[in-house]
């Protein structure tokens, strides 16, 4: 990287269940730096997306709001860009649009949608890519494709940020995040999740080794608008201790890691505030990380992290 962005912190939640308490979390999330709150778009007991996202943009004046993701196979493209322009004006410019080829195997089976291989939703979410881009910045659309046809529908309301609001695209796997870095505004660097489910076999996919070649396969297909990515990364464990050695001893097998890999991902973060600290900033001149996503349950041990790093 040749110019290192400033960190910025996204909160991952969604599973408050009443209006006090989603509200409260914006606030707090806007009050201690947080750059985005952020929620994950699943069918489970989590409140839902379009919708929680208002609230918190409403309860809030500077933070910014952001699906991590929306997945393709559950809304039509001509209906999520309107949905997403409409986040965007009434959010005041404020809603960053993640978007994901779909993976949670238990959606799609107890909703009954059809899960097609990976490949295809691959495909059917870069059909959708350029659908979407198309209506969000107020373009008149024909498109007749394999996935989608659209016969002369013009997108509206015109959204605040122009060209159109940033797109974050994430994955594990080569495919997806080749569209990532030909398509996407952000990138979300995770684990392979074509098991359907985060259990232990994520963990080969977690290393420092797995995470160097995704990297590559970044940089390679980005070309010469590497730079401009900004690179995202979801932490699925952080944790302020003392002791770093004893967490990842007891931590790794969950992880399926060993415990020298487990503190070395840059999937978690262990150790006291300066050593997390140390950690972030390190990654970010290896690798040029610089935006960390965390879960809302996680926020209370991340919170002095983010006092000292955010904008820095």
């Amino acid at each position: 990287m040749t110019t290192l962005r400033p960190f910025r912190f996204g909160v991952q939640a969604g599973w408050l269940t009443d209006a006090v308490g989603w509200t409260e979390l914006a606030r707090r999330c806007e009050d201690v730096g947080v750059s985005t709150l952020t929620m994950a778009d699943h069918l489970d007991e989590q409140l839902a997306p379009i919708a929680g996202l208002m609230a918190a943009a409403a309860a809030t004046t500077t933070l910014r709001i952001g699906a991590l993701v929306f997945c393709n196979d559950y809304r039509h493209p001509a209906v999520l860009a309107k949905e997403a322009a409409t986040l965007d004006v009434l959010s005041d410019g404020r809603f960053e649009l993640g978007l994901g080829a779909g993976w949670m195997t238990s959606d799609y089976e107890q909703a009954g949608i059809p899960l097609d291989r990976a490949g295809v939703r691959i495909d059917r979410l870069a059909e959708a890519l350029p659908i979407i881009k198309g209506l969000l910045g107020g373009e008149t659309v024909h498109h007749e494709g394999e996935h989608y046809r659209i016969d002369g529908l013009t997108g509206s309301p015109r959204t605040v940020q122009q060209p159109h609001p940033p797109i974050l695209i994430g994955g594990g796997g080569r495919r997806v995040l080749t569209l990532a870095a030909q398509e996407a505004d952000i990138v979300g660097l995770n684990i392979d999740l074509r098991a359907g489910v985060i259990d232990e076999r994520a963990g080969p996919n977690a290393t420092v080794e797995a995470t160097e070649e995704k990297l590559g396969w970044i940089r390679d297909a980005a070309g010469d608008r590497f730079d401009d990515l900004e690179l995202q990364v979801r932490v699925h464990l952080a944790m302020v201790t003392d002791d770093r050695t004893s967490v990842a001893e007891t931590m790794a097998p969950a992880l399926g890691l060993s415990p020298a890999a487990a503190l070395q991902t840059p999937h978690a973060l262990v150790g006291t505030v300066e050593e997390i600290c140390d950690q972030l900033v390190e990654r970010r001149e290896r690798w040029g990380i610089s935006y960390i996503g965390i879960g809302a349950d996680q926020l209370d041990d991340v919170q002095p992290v983010i006092e000292r790093l955010a904008g820095t």
